[in-house]
């Protein structure tokens, strides 16, 4: 069933932050927010989370901003088109922050907390062993002016603690439904850190607060954050920060890797750059990640980013976890290539053309034979870093010879086979259907179908048993160069 379209305009974020590499998790949830802003025409804000010093990097805020351009996002408030919440770096704000927390810290939604890490532990320990909830018991939350001097005096530093509302906390999740959490498992947490410096469980609805934010779309595994969220956005709104609405919240459901284990930025299959650098195409790829967890149709995985922005809606995403399938990732992706036009294709595939890529030097590529077979390597690839071995015979003075398609093609008789094929090539006419006759004919002689007549050719002339179609390349390759491969195969048989 449909859910209704939001009242207000809508106005979503995606927040990473700059540590490591993109990963296909953090893709699919920006995915997921551009398709729900571009469907309610709304506005997608693009905010850096880089609080944390010790991890966050230039490097990787710079392959952030990359990879989204790259996947062919855009946004409308963020970094590179700034907007009226600037700056958008968490590490731009911070007196902003410290502002907030003095205002919770003077209206009593936040107090100090004394406690060391060795009380905090010892006294989850003890909770645990009795079977009780173990997060933070309260010590701190009613402390008097007395007891803080003490503890002042004793040099003890504290963190701000936000105090949780002593009531349960509903809300209707946009995937999951209704869901209540009570107050014995929602302690009292952490905002600002005995440095001061702000936390992550403050910045990030504080922003929300400014920013305006009126749904948050979000990972399965920050849903036991949201009450904690929820408490402290009715907290700013009691102090005047931000327009006092709470966001709507829609978690998504898991990423599942090898061993039905949550795809984690740790495994190799979850790294953007692994698809980049093989050659997906950001639609094939984005095309596969809205399938995790969300679906245009029963019966039609191919589409376009503009028929999901059509067709999203929030509510038809399964709360279930969704498994990674590299497989059905590169069959889609290889949908997508076969879809582009000759011309788009041939583009597409320009990086797998030259250095570092190709095995051949600049001077020997020729984009007129490449593009005569390029329609036909368009109907056979998965990647385009596959187009480099299927082309390089074109390009290379002798091919790649794979040892083991040698072996394979070259049993015994195949130099007498070889060399019928020889004779027959040098006297026909240098097309591919004549060609085809030609092999078809000296097989003949020797009893073999077409299929394993041609087999030493191929391997003679591309170093593969598989490739192009054969007779179609060796047109494109033209007479001497192919004859002059048959030779060389044929002398190293003699050999």
């Amino acid at each position: 069933m449909a859910s209704a379209s939001p009242s207000a305009p809508v106005r979503v974020r995606f927040c990473p932050s700059p540590t490591g590499n993109p990963h296909v998790g953090l893709v699919r949830t920006a995915l997921f927010n551009w398709a729900f802003a571009r469907h309610h025409g709304g506005t997608l804000v693009f905010r850096i989370e880089d609080t944390d010093a010790a991890r966050d990097s230039e490097e990787s805020y710079t392959q952030l901003l990359d990879a989204m351009r790259w996947l062919g996002f855009d946004w409308d408030e963020g970094p590179e088109v700034g907007g009226p919440h600037a700056p958008y770096r968490q590490s731009q704000r911070m007196d902003l922050y410290r502002d907030v927390a003095d205002k919770l810290l003077e209206a009593g939604h936040a107090y100090r907390c004394y406690c060391t890490a060795e009380e905090l532990e010892e006294r989850r320990e003890a909770a645990r062993k009795a079977g009780r909830p173990s997060g933070y018991d309260g010590t701190c939350r009613t402390l008097t002016a007395e007891q803080i001097a003490a503890y002042e005096a004793e040099g003890r530093v504290s963190i701000v603690r936000f105090r949780m509302p002593d009531e349960p906390i509903t809300f209707t999740d946009l995937v999951r439904g209704e869901l209540t959490f009570t107050p014995e498992n929602v302690s009292d947490y952490g905002i600002v850190r005995a440095n001061g410096a702000p936390l992550y469980t403050l910045v990030n609805p504080v922003d929300d607060a400014l920013m305006e934010i009126t749904h948050v779309l979000r990972g399965e595994d920050l849903l036991s954050s949201t009450p904690r969220q929820i408490g402290l956005y009715r907290a700013l709104a009691e102090i005047g920060v931000g327009p006092g609405t709470v966001p709507a919240f829609g978690h998504l459901p898991y990423v599942m890797g090898e061993g039905n284990k949550k795809l984690s930025k740790r495994d190799p299959q979850s790294s953007l750059n692994l698809y980049r650098e093989r050659g997906f195409l950001p639609v094939g790829l984005l095309n596969y990640l809205s399938l995790l967890g969300w679906s245009l149709s029963s019966d039609r995985d191919v589409f376009s980013p503009a028929e999901m922005v059509e067709a999203f809606d929030i509510s038809g995403v399964n709360a279930n976890p969704a498994r990674f399938d590299l497989k059905k990732a590169e069959a889609i992706n290889a949908d997508h290539i076969r879809l582009l036009d000759v011309k788009a294709f041939i583009e597409a595939c320009e990086p797998w053309l030259k250095a570092p890529h190709a095995p051949w030097s600049p001077d020997a590529f020729d984009a007129a034979a490449f593009a005569a077979l390029a329609p036909l390597a368009q109907t056979r690839l998965t990647v385009l870093s596959d187009i480099t071995a299927n082309v390089d015979f074109l390009f290379l003075d002798e091919p790649a010879q794979d040892e083991t398609s040698w072996t394979k093609a070259m049993k015994p008789g195949a130099d007498a086979l070889l060399a019928s094929v020889r004779t027959r090539l040098a006297e026909v006419d240098w097309d591919a259907e004549t060609l085809k006759a030609a092999v078809l004919a000296a097989g003949e002689e020797h009893g073999l179908k077409l299929g394993k007549a041609q087999a030493p050719l191929r391997v003679a002339v591309t170093g593969r048993t598989v490739g192009l179609p054969l007779f179609e390349s060796l047109e494109v390759l033209g007479r001497e160069r192919a004859l002059a491969r048959v030779d060389a195969a044929l002398a190293k048989l003699a050999g």
